[in-house]
């Protein structure tokens, strides 16, 4: 007769060795077949919710939130004549338009530098904005 054996059960121990190493294995084939912009998205998305931030595609208009991620571009765009500094926010999930009226140039405010922002989001041409934001500078670009 042909022995059976039993499936392992969580009290009996569960997971085996070569359970863990297939999904060790299964982890690393996605990271190689992985763009580099999806892995930097997903990497962006793990640090931001360790800093207790909304995920920029959570955050509804005209409610205060706290998101963070990195900035993708910084712009200087003149608004009704008056100048005004605009960074896009990337979090790995959406993108977020930061914008300083009045401002020219903020020191640590460069492509590349993690940031969290906290302020009240709007829509503007389809686009979520934050007008005036508290921000914090992270770590370095």
């Amino acid at each position: 007769m042909d022995e059976v054996q039993a499936d392992p059960s969580p009290e009996t121990g569960g997971g085996s060795e070569p359970e863990q190493q297939r999904g060790g294995l299964r982890r690393f084939l996605r990271r190689m077949a992985s763009s580099k912009a999806e892995l930097e998205a997903e990497d962006l998305q793990k640090t931001s919710g360790e800093e207790g931030a909304t995920p920029i595609t959570a955050c509804a208009a005209r409610k205060r939130h706290c998101v963070a991620g990195t900035l993708r571009t910084v712009t200087l765009r003149p608004r009704g004549g008056a100048p005004a500094l605009e960074a896009e926010l990337s979090d790995g999930t959406d993108v977020i338009n930061l914008v300083w009226l009045g401002r020219r140039k903020i020191a640590g405010i460069d492509p590349g530098r993690r940031l969290r922002a906290e302020g009240l989001v709007s829509v503007q041409d389809g686009r979520k904005v934050m007008f005036n934001p508290r921000y914090e500078l992270r770590g370095g670009s």
